[in-house]
């Protein structure tokens, strides 16, 4: 690799995600010896100061270690979750008791003197662009000071519906501002979508596991769900689906095909192709959850499942709350046939987005900035998982395995000895730290032995201690050691 010396980015880290991609490509295994400082200085033409800089880098992130006397290695990484047992598909009605557990872990993440290691909100000043934005807002209150007098109406601002229509195309979208329908948050375009496809008593599918606030919504329509088995690292099963599609047996499906939440895995391009087609062939509706679309690590973005939309059977739902600014709550949906039944509920329902935040949004994507934002958040989310993994392999028991996530900010970890992450999660509350234990992601008690955590936190060292905390505990509940297993690359080879 050639380093860019004109680059935003310092050499050292340059020289850093570069040594860290041939290690998540499988290059250079667990147990291998670095080239020698010298050498690489020489190489790179830099300094021995900037290899040793970067070499800091790649400790704090968990992927080498320094012997003494011997050199730098390669470290022993976690191995992957494989491919879950088989599981016969099951209606259930989501109103189950796991609604409580699901209140008692909002309860604990909403108090501001734990710890969260699992809440999948970003708590990071740094990750998003407040004062630019700040900026923004303050100059659109200067020269429209009437704007906040008055309401905004449906369909909302046609400049941001047009801005979002441009970046589309990063996700392989052809759309135009009019099939675009702005809404509350990600959280609103699902409820909305389903609303439109659904009738109370109908089944809708899910991935399994599945990110745990969709059974309180299916709850509140009256829908069912049926779980459908996903592959942590190449996704849902398409073969499960094509036969629940030819026995009738769900009247929608919800999906994350690229970044899913919580596993992080992603689908192939075919897949994507072939779930496109299944859904178009059987005219069930697919609604596709792109919330973590933009923060897939690789480049160029894999496409939405929706770029290969026949017919119009695929909505896709998703919103800026994870990428620029979490308050704001604007969220969009590209409905395909169902849009003018979409855009109807939303006027109904909360009328329009205010127009001074979609503004301001609108301004910021269109000044160019938020593609230089979202390069430097994959990278620090990339960093993060790499760090927070090393932290598993060293605090959690020998067996431990995590899911290798192609994007985002969260992923999956599977404990051994029987551990329940429930159980788990009880102990921990009583030291104020705060895990999102795997119970809550199905409706089935398949993954009582897992959990998710989250790297949208400062690495700091309550944030270290926390997950060092939670593997003692896993440590004494599995009746096991800590260690450090060999283990597989962290990171996937880019499809």
């Amino acid at each position: 690799m050639s380093l860019a010396p004109t680059s935003d980015q310092p050499l050292y880290q340059q020289l850093a995600d570069s040594f860290a991609e041939a290690i998540h490509q499988g290059t250079l295994k667990p147990g291998k010896r670095l080239p020698a400082i010298r050498r690489v200085a020489q190489s790179h033409q830099v300094s021995v100061n900037t290899v040793l800089n970067a070499w800091q880098m790649l400790e704090d992130r968990g992927l080498i270690e320094a012997r003494p006397q011997s050199g730098y290695y390669v470290r022993g990484v976690l191995p992957a979750v494989t491919r879950h047992g088989q599981h016969k598909a099951r209606v259930r009605d989501p109103s189950s008791g796991k609604l409580d557990l699901i209140d008692k872990v909002f309860a604990a993440q909403n108090h501001p003197d734990y710890t969260n290691i699992s809440l999948a909100c970003p708590q990071d000043s740094e990750l998003f662009p407040a004062a630019r934005i700040a900026r923004i807002t303050a100059s659109l209150l200067r020269r429209h000071p009437n704007m906040i007098g008055r309401y905004a109406l449906p369909p909302g601002s046609e400049r941001l519906r047009e801005e979002i229509a441009r970046r589309a195309l990063h996700a392989g979208q052809t759309l135009t501002a009019d099939e675009i329908t702005l809404t509350h948050g990600c959280m609103e375009a699902l409820q909305l979508a389903l609303r439109a496809v659904t009738q109370p008593g109908d089944c809708v599918g899910l991935e399994s596991p599945t990110y745990f606030f969709l059974f309180p919504l299916l709850a509140s329509l009256g829908l069912k769900a049926l779980e459908i088995p996903t592959d942590p690292q190449h996704g849902l099963s398409l073969d499960a689906l094509e036969m629940l599609l030819q026995e009738q047996r769900i009247k929608a499906l919800i999906a994350m095909p690229s970044a899913q939440n919580p596993l992080g895995c992603g689908m192939s391009l075919e897949n994507k192709k072939r779930l496109a087609k299944l859904v178009n062939t059987y005219h069930v509706p697919l609604i596709e959850d792109g919330l973590y679309d933009e923060l897939q690590f690789d480049w160029p973005l894999s496409p939405a499942v929706k770029a290969f939309d026949r017919d119009g059977w695929v909505i896709y739902c998703t919103s800026f709350t994870k990428t620029v600014a979490p308050d704001f709550r604007i969220g969009w949906t590209a409905a395909g046939r169902f849009h003018d039944a979409i855009a109807r509920l939303k006027a109904v329902s909360s009328m329009a987005e205010s127009a001074l935040l979609s503004e301001t949004l609108a301004e910021f994507l269109a000044s160019g900035g938020y593609d230089h934002h979202l390069r430097t958040l994959r990278r620090r989310y990339a960093a993060n998982l790499d760090e927070a993994r090393g932290l598993i392999a060293r605090y959690f028991p020998e067996g431990t395995r995590a899911t290798l996530p192609r994007g985002g900010f969260v992923f999956w970890v599977e404990l051994p000895g029987g551990v329940n992450t429930t159980e788990m999660f009880d102990r921990l509350l009583q030291e104020q730290i705060c895990v999102t234990p795997g119970a809550l992601y199905s409706l089935s008690e398949r993954y009582n032995h897992a959990l998710r955590l989250s790297c949208c936190y400062p690495f700091d060292a309550r944030y270290t201690r926390a997950i060092q905390r939670a593997g003692e505990i896993a440590c004494e509940l599995a009746g096991l050691t800590c260690g450090e297993p060999q283990g597989v690359p962290l990171r996937p080879q880019t499809v």
